[in-house]
């Protein structure tokens, strides 16, 4: 069978994070004998080496190439590449992980749409990554109809016949930005691109220590030097024009002005401040026309012209304003209905604590040159951030608290002038309502609602909340989409999140009565606190007692504001006195119901729940303890 993906690793020195980068690729979906991962060791001085040889000889999908350090990652990569034998290579960072199918699904969709360059999306734990390049999939996509050069990290798939068609190698030595310059590249004179955004492919992840390559604090004159040749490779594919103006655009924005911005700047040594912004400027002047910085979010082009202008100390008091600028997002309501979890919310931007003003009815005026001062700035956004506010938009995502995978929900809005207090000041608020589908979460687990919003010169995100108390709705858990799902406030912070298949005694079953339930004959009718899609869901009652079981069918039905849980008992097998009573759902877990059934003269009555005893709640108790140590052991073992 031909090797259909090649997985090519640069190893240096990763101690333990190499561990979870192993076992994601030897999980993979794909059939063993169609791919093959080459760790490419850079001349490692711990126990790596000795590591990866043992999995080489253990796994014939894994291949290790010891070489002298280089110093960086490109030669690996290119040593990697050269002995490889798949259809396309992927790259991926020793310290970071795939997804368990990212292989396949990335070799299929790229096979599908005839791609020389696939893209996967990306989750960062602790790490950036893009966001809008994965709002849906771009199965053609180029620089001109996707926000690709958004995304120049290495961790995508490459076909290995393109990539030898047109000569593209990694950059070697000790240098930074080196995929900037293969991936623009490749980008640019690739035949199609295909972004797949509905699998979380590649997890890119914070190291516990923040070692990470490309955490370190660079210099800023090398690190400037290479950005050149990023640059150098859009001039040699393109022509002068607003094509080129905004391939610049994405360098001047993530690598200069964001910077030179708010608490990233203010947090740097101030000698380095400078020295950042010196290096900056040179590249500004030398490189980029008035088309790249035209088409910047307001605050971004304030700092850029003060850059250009060479006033250092206005970026710094403009970082100095930013830094008080947050975005708040209030719920207003968070309800069910029929099986989706509606979520209502407002959004907008408080400084200094409190909402955001800004001049109402403001005319949008072009900026030439740089404002006067900070003061000027800051009317100059604020009456651009207005009368640009009809392109204000709000989004809802729920992230994975494990591995910040997150997804977008279908959200609508209105965009609302709320006059403030001071005459001719307007507050800018997006009032939001979005649906949350559980059957669309990839698997179960806890998940939090973030608020995204794009305003004025700013795209910020927070958590949705915190609710007011008095204000704070509390739906029942539903059993929806085949999940068990508890929307749920966080303590102490009161933030939206949501249990997926996780919450047991969080879930308001214990208050149902033993009163409230009734058997007639063999029919036995529970209403329960919980939320269903109209035309109900089939579930089943387990029935326990004394380790021997009986499942029967039942069915959850919509009644009232809760569900009602009906089931045909099998009485005539029911032999034994006390029968513990548990909900099962499509998904497979089983809920404990605080109501037991009786059993005796071909008769069954409901009671409460017998407690378990002191010895059986001690053994239970012991058994959590173990369970936890033992899960701990074994985290531990594996990161050895």
């Amino acid at each position: 069978m031909p090797v259909k993906v090649s997985v090519v690793i640069p190893v240096y020195n990763p101690g333990v994070y190499i561990e979870d980068c192993i076992d994601s690729l030897l999980r993979q979906s794909l059939p063993p004998d169609q791919y093959e991962v080459i760790f490419v060791d850079d001349g490692s001085t711990d126990g790596t080496p000795a590591r990866l040889d043992a999995l080489a000889a253990a796994d014939s999908r894994v291949t290790v190439i010891h070489q002298e350090n280089s110093g960086w990652s490109g030669k690996p990569r290119n040593v990697g590449t050269a002995a490889s034998r798949g259809e396309y290579v992927m790259f991926v960072d020793n310290d970071d992980h795939l997804g368990d199918e990212a292989l396949e699904r990335m070799y299929d969709y790229g096979v599908a749409n005839g791609a020389d360059v696939v893209v996967g999306k990306m989750a960062g734990k602790g790490r950036g990554v893009p966001v809008e390049l994965f709002r849906r999939n771009h199965p053609r996509a180029t620089v001109e109809n996707a926000p690709l050069i958004d995304s120049l990290t290495p961790h995508k798939m490459f076909r290995r016949a393109f990539l030898d068609a047109i000569g593209l190698r990694w950059p070697e030595g000790r240098r930074r930005l080196e995929d900037h310059v293969f991936v623009t590249e490749a980008y640019l004179r690739a035949s199609n691109v295909s972004v797949l955004s509905d699998y979380v492919c590649y997890y890119h992840v914070r190291r516990d220590d923040a070692s990470n390559a490309g955490l370190q604090r660079f210099d800023p004159g090398g690190y400037f030097k290479n950005l050149r040749e990023a640059l150098d490779v859009v001039e040699r594919y393109t022509e002068p024009g607003p094509l080129r103006d905004r391939l610049f655009r994405r360098w001047l924005r993530v690598e200069m002005v964001e910077r030179l911005r708010g608490r990233r700047l203010l947090a740097l040594p101030a000698d380095y401040r400078r020295e950042l912004f010196g290096e900056i400027r040179q590249v500004v002047v030398e490189r980029f026309g008035p088309g790249v910085a035209a088409g910047l979010q307001p605050t971004q082009r304030v700092v850029a012209a003060f850059v250009a202008a060479d006033r250092y100390d206005a970026v710094e008091s403009f970082a100095e304003w930013e830094t008080g600028i947050a975005l708040t997002a209030v719920p207003e309501r968070v309800v069910w209905e029929d099986g989706v979890l509606r979520v209502g919310f407002t959004a907008e931007y408080a400084s200094a604590g409190e909402p955001m003003t800004f001049p109402a009815e403001a005319a949008r005026t072009p900026l030439d040159g740089p404002p006067e001062d900070v003061a000027a700035a800051v009317a100059w956004v604020g009456a651009d951030t207005v009368a640009r506010f009809g392109g204000a938009t709000a989004d809802l995502l729920v992230r994975e608290r494990a591995s910040a995978a997150q997804y977008f929900q279908p959200v609508t809005f209105t965009r609302e002038e709320v006059p403030a207090g001071d005459a001719g000041r307007v507050r800018l608020v997006l009032r939001a309502r979005a649906a949350v589908d559980p059957a669309t979460l990839p698997r179960d687990g806890l998940w939090d609602a973030f608020v995204r919003v794009r305003l004025g010169g700013w795209t910020k995100e927070c958590r949705l909340g915190p609710a007011p108390p008095q204000n704070r709705p509390s739906p029942y858990a539903g059993v929806v989409g085949g999940h068990v799902v508890l929307p749920y406030w966080t303590s102490p912070h009161a933030h939206l999140a949501l249990d997926v298949d996780r919450a047991t005694h969080r879930l308001g079953l214990s208050a149902l009565a033993p009163d409230d339930v009734t058997v007639s004959g063999d029919r036995l009718r529970a209403p329960l606190p919980l939320h269903v899609p109209a035309g109900g869901t089939e579930v089943s009652l387990r029935l326990t007692s004394s380790g021997v079981v009986h499942e029967t069918p039942a069915t959850l039905s919509p009644h009232g504001s809760g569900a009602l849980l009906e089931a045909v008992l099998p009485v005539g097998e029911l032999r034994r006195p006390t029968w513990r009573a548990a909900l099962g759902t499509s998904g497979g877990r089983f809920l404990t119901l605080p109501f037991a059934l009786r059993a005796g003269a071909g008769q069954v009555r409901v009671v409460r729940a017998p407690r378990p005893g002191a010895l059986r709640r001690l053994v239970r108790a012991a058994r959590r303890r173990f369970g936890t140590a033992l899960g701990r052991t074994a985290a531990r073992a594996g990161r050895r």
